[in-house]
């Protein structure tokens, strides 16, 4: 039985916990529902719940003391007061059916998040790109700063396992999602899909970035624009609304908010923006990152370092730094806590380097499947390893976001000298939904998409073609990672040393 990541609570009914004993959770292996599962049997519930499948996340809650089934089924939810379930769950899932005709109240995930944050000053990160990256950031910031967090991230880090609560186990890699810190202010990454945002009422919001995403959900860009300005609305009186000036839908949000009398910080970078947080004189370090002075209202706060790559990040750096500091976080253990973080779990997370003919073959993996989210990671890896071949190979994540996005999937690969697709991460569609990966493979131009037709067969080309000094990259939100260990042990195979 391995050790609990918390500290177990009697009881289960202290502040900020208003559940009932027993709860069980649809969809119990995803990032969001797994960290509640942490937390409520931290505190003493009972819990059960179920996935379609095995994982390594659903294998620790069982380890941690959860009774966790594969596949679903009525006779699942038991004797549950509660059912909590993932927003991809359909409503004729039979558990939720079951727990509807029992009269047991089923619950979204963010509508039990914003239950578990009811009594806390809620710090929440919202966007279409960079709000993992930049929750982390700002949980860590508050840490660092002796606040104490409640955490709900929507990846994983290793940064926060280190810096667990005192008498808590390290969770193992690839870190954790959660931390159910004792302090006065919570962190939560704030979701966008299916309106899940629009259940938080933030002290501080970011919102670090708006483009078309998740029209599945929403239809139009109309509907998911007018959703990020309900979330904008939620910000308590008296609370800040922090807003990426250097990002177009951000910055009109922004400027909206401020008209109708919200208080409204913008951070950026680009000079020719009017922004209360700016970030200036930008150097490479030799971590690979950036080094920069932060200016607040025109005044000089100091320098901050980052390790970890691309231009976004230092976007990102600078929203968790604006919301740290609302929080009480002095700047300067705010910024020792930025210059220490090595990233979120799959967000450019290097997977180690072989030796190929005398030269380093380089692994790395990213989460990006957004156009805007690809192009900044091919930037990032152009910065980070300059002069070396990038290749690299795409999981297109769901087939409406392959249609939807398609004029920016033709180009964003561009700066990648071979690519590779393999078959869509379905998630939630049927295929009819939209395009599929062979198909996308044939729209991109530059560089000249393969399409593979799974990843076993794939590795074996990849290996084979990869050349001594390549810089492997696999890109998406789907298990395209498990290329990488198939990748190396070909090259391995073919005669690398590690």
């Amino acid at each position: 039985m391995m050790a609990r990541l918390l500290p177990r609570r009697p009881g289960g009914r202290e502040r900020g916990d208003p559940f009932p004993r027993r709860v069980h959770l649809v969809g119990a292996g995803g990032i969001h529902i797994s960290a509640i599962a942490e937390l409520l049997l931290a505190r003493g519930h009972l819990v059960s719940g179920s996935d379609l499948a095995p994982s390594a996340i659903t294998r620790r809650l069982q380890q941690l003391g959860a009774t966790i089934y594969s596949g679903h089924d009525a006779s699942q939810i038991g004797s549950a007061e509660l059912v909590v379930a993932t927003a991809a769950a359909a409503e004729e899932n039979p558990e939720i059916s079951a727990a509807r005709a029992r009269g047991i109240r089923v619950a979204t995930r963010a509508e039990t998040v914003a239950r578990l944050v009811a009594d806390r000053d809620l710090l929440a990160v919202a966007g279409t790109h960079g709000k993992t990256t930049t929750s982390t950031l700002l949980a860590l910031m508050l840490v660092r700063g002796a606040l104490d967090p409640l955490v709900l991230l929507g990846g994983q880090s290793r940064d926060l396992a280190a810096l667990a609560p005192q008498g808590a186990v390290a969770h193992p890699a690839p870190g954790t999602a959660l931390r159910d810190g004792s302090g006065a202010h919570a962190v939560v990454e704030a979701d966008e899909y299916a309106g899940a945002f629009l259940h938080y009422e933030p002290r501080v919001a970011v919102v670090t970035s708006i483009e078309p995403d998740h029209l599945d959900y929403y239809g139009t860009e109309a509907r998911l624009r007018e959703a990020f300005a309900g979330f904008a609305a939620r910000v308590v009186d008296g609370g800040t609304l922090v807003v990426c000036a250097d990002d177009p839908g951000s910055a009109a949000l922004g400027a909206a908010r401020e008209a109708a009398g919200s208080r409204v910080e913008g951070y950026g970078i680009a000079e020719e923006r009017d922004v209360a947080w700016r970030a200036t004189a930008l150097r490479l370090n030799d971590d690979g990152g950036y080094d920069f002075a932060v200016r607040w209202n025109g005044r000089d706060l100091g320098a901050l370092s980052l390790r970890v790559p691309g231009r976004h990040n230092v976007l990102n750096a600078l929203g968790a730094l604006a919301a740290a500091m609302r929080a009480g976080v002095d700047f300067h253990r705010a910024a020792a806590a930025a210059g220490d973080f090595t990233g979120a779990h799959r967000r450019f997370e290097g997977h180690g380097d072989v030796t190929l003919e005398g030269d380093t073959v380089t692994l790395v993996d990213d989460y990006a499947h957004h156009p805007t989210e690809v192009r900044a990671t091919v930037a990032a890896a152009r910065q980070r390893y300059p002069g070396r071949r990038l290749v690299g190979c795409f999981q297109p994540h769901t087939f409406s976001r392959s249609a939807y996005l398609l004029d920016g999937f033709r180009s964003c690969f561009e700066g990648l000298a071979r690519l590779y697709l393999v078959p869509t991460y379905a998630a939630r569609e049927p295929a009819s939904a939209g395009l599929d990966a062979s198909a996308l493979a044939h729209e991109i131009g530059r560089p000249r998409a393969t399409y593979l037709e799974d990843l076993d067969s794939g590795a074996d080309r990849i290996a084979s073609e990869l050349e001594p000094g390549d810089v492997f990259l696999t890109l998406g939100a789907g298990p395209v990672d498990r290329l990488l260990p198939m990748v190396r042990a070909r090259l391995l195979a073919r005669g690398a040393t590690p």
